[in-house]
């Protein structure tokens, strides 16, 4: 999420557009949002009623993003076509959904659960060095056999389970960087400390969706020769969206770290 250049763009055009939809009011000058807003985006619709901001997030996107491909050609003569450079955006933004898989992964994780298991597997191989100790006041042949036999696991085992925790330990330091750098205080997360993948599939599931929307929105606007869009792209506030209040949470404590750095 933190190394991933598009999803970095996104964020950034989210909190232009919202900038910009603001302009004017206390909140029309923010640095950063959580990203709990991502999930708002398709709240703010156009006068058409169907038509949201995150459309007008991935069409903006979708623009630059094929004329920096189209540019990057050696035959850009043939990538002229507005079409053609609609459909190369179009599978960059559409390819964020693929680059961010492992984060439904995460998301479908539970932080409680995997400590339990990490912590009875240690337990268990503590009772197994006990059974081993009182194992050792037996005389028998078969018992010493059996002895040899799990001292070799039991050492293995110890250092599997030390790798392990320390992997565990590792990993969740990880995740409170990842939530303190999009939402600068992870102590508000800490009963949840994975919510933050949560959010994130929430939203590219919800991105799958506009994207699919706005290429076959694009196909007949190309096809019928009609407008692009129903959303302007300069750089002005659009008129195609109201001015509205709740694209930044209440609180600007909560938002005091960048999502778009």
């Amino acid at each position: 999420m933190r190394n991933s250049r598009l999803f970095l763009k996104l964020l950034e055009a989210v909190l232009k557009a919202g900038n910009r939809m603001n302009v004017g009011t206390n909140r029309g000058d923010a640095h950063a949002f959580k990203l709990d807003t991502l999930l708002k985006l398709v709240d703010v619709k156009g006068t058409d009623g169907k038509t949201t901001l995150l459309h007008f997030v991935v069409q903006e996107i979708i623009r630059t993003e094929g004329s920096r491909l189209s540019a990057a050609k050696t035959q850009a003569n043939t990538l002229q076509n507005d079409l053609e450079c609609k459909k190369l955006g179009l599978q960059v933004v559409a390819g964020l959904i693929g680059e961010l898989g492992n984060v439904k992964k995460a998301a479908a994780m539970d932080s409680e659960v995997l400590s339990s298991y990490v912590s009875k597997l240690a337990g268990g191989i503590g009772k197994i060095g006990d059974v081993l100790r009182l194992n050792e006041a037996l005389n028998s042949s078969s018992s010493k056999q059996f002895h040899e036999a799990m001292r070799g696991f039991l050492k293995k085992a110890e250092d599997e389970i030390i790798k392990v925790q320390a992997q565990e330990s590792v990993a969740f330091s990880l995740v409170k960087e990842v939530t303190e750098y999009f939402h600068g205080n992870s102590a508000k997360e800490e009963a949840r400390p994975f919510r933050i993948f949560m959010v994130v599939r929430d939203f590219l599931s919800i991105l799958d969706q506009v994207c699919k929307e706005v290429g076959k929105i694009n196909e007949r606007s190309i096809a019928s020769s009609a407008r692009q869009f129903p959303v302007p792209v300069n750089p002005t506030l659009p008129p195609l969206f109201p001015m509205i209040q709740a694209m930044r949470p209440e609180s600007s404590d909560d938002e005091s770290s960048s999502s778009s750095s």
